[in-house]
């Protein structure tokens, strides 16, 4: 039974409660807070910035006069940022530290962060202090003006040009061309979301640089501000040049989510179709010069028969991955209720059975 004072209690704009029953405890009424704004932070071997990090975000949230949280994540962190972190949990309760058993990498410290995170708005940021704390307010206003996410836009770089301006600026014009997104800087973590929309996102992999295009995919309205691109003050970059041939393989995932995830068969179909077609038109040709009395073929045309062959069993393949796909979709999409091995045309009962069940019902 929940306390009496609970009766008593109403909402505001700056708390909300939730309730939740505390399955394994067996415990009921426990009490969660709810905040306006999260900023969730990811930590990988960063005992340098921590600190300083934590004063200047609490500063630049307390200034807005809004509830917030602090979210931080240390992705398998080997040196003192655990440690650090602890400090500063034990003497704030508006942060929350996540500590991930190993370094599973950007994107799942960013969603176990999202997963921890109770605000009503949830900013993303480095903790290596290359994004500025100072710009967050930038983004608070885009959110105020109606905007579901809000990312921001390293409009002039301080990277060495060849090994991360050029590739990074290749790498987004792609982007924004594949999926339809007209912004500039995919890459950054810097952005702002609405809570609904970050909660249906898949993460996994490296997809957090995507996250504006699959947001897109769900009808999110977005906007890009330009924010500071400071030199890192400490420490040496995790990433290196090799990061930006892995984003063209996730470019190809993107591409096929946003435009085949619930129609499979409309690809690899298409594809089998231009296959099976150009192998049978080839091995048509050939039979027919068979027929006509132009040769044998394996001694003219041997190579050529091998490529028909191998197009046309290129084709059923894919014709067959199609129509798997759209079996698994149907699969997924449709409620598990409704799956039955069968149908049923009539159900005859006795007079007796329907007039009982009829008073019953009465």
């Amino acid at each position: 039974m929940a306390p009496k004072c609970m009766k008593s209690c109403t909402l505001s704009n700056r708390y909300r409660w939730a309730f939740y029953r505390g399955a394994a405890e067996g415990r009921v009424g426990i009490i969660s807070r709810m905040f306006k704004y999260s900023i969730v932070v990811p930590f990988h071997n960063e005992q340098e910035s921590v600190t300083t990090l934590y004063d200047r975000l609490k500063a630049v949230m307390e200034s807005t006069g809004a509830s917030f949280e602090l979210v931080f994540v240390d992705d398998g962190s080997l040196d003192r940022t655990y440690k650090l972190l602890r400090e500063i949990v034990a003497v704030d309760s508006r942060v929350t530290v996540v500590k991930l058993r190993r370094n599973f990498g950007q994107t799942s410290a960013l969603a176990a962060g999202f997963a921890h995170a109770q605000g009503e708005y949830i900013i993303a940021m480095d903790g290596d202090l290359q994004h500025d704390p100072d710009d967050i307010p930038i983004f608070l206003e885009k959110l105020d003006q109606g905007y579901d996410l809000v990312s921001g836009w390293r409009k002039e770089r301080v990277d060495n040009f060849v090994m991360r301006r050029l590739p990074s600026r290749m790498a987004n014009w792609t982007m924004s061309k594949l999926s339809g997104v007209q912004i500039h800087d995919f890459g950054t973590t810097y952005k702002a979301y609405r809570r609904e929309i970050i909660q249906q996102l898949p993460l996994y992999g490296e997809m957090h640089r995507f996250i504006p295009a699959l947001a897109s995919w769900y009808g999110a309205t977005i906007c890009e501000v330009p924010i500071k691109n400071i030199v890192r003050p400490q420490g040496e970059s995790h990433y290196g040049i090799s990061r930006t041939f892995r984003v063209f393989f996730d470019l190809i995932t993107i591409r096929f989510l946003l435009k085949y995830m619930y129609r499979p068969l409309h690809l690899f179909g298409g594809a089998g179709m231009i296959s099976l077609a150009s192998g049978s038109m080839i091995a048509v040709w050939l039979m027919l010069s068979k027929l006509l009395g132009q040769g044998p073929i394996m001694d003219k045309h041997a190579p050529l028969l091998i490529f028909a062959a191998v197009l046309i069993v290129a084709g059923v393949q894919l014709l067959a991955l199609g129509l798997l796909g759209d079996l698994q979709v149907r699969n997924f999409q449709e409620p598990s209720s409704r799956r039955v091995p069968y149908t049923i045309a009539h159900v005859l009962k006795s007079q007796s059975q329907e007039h009982t069940v009829n008073e019953s019902q009465e």
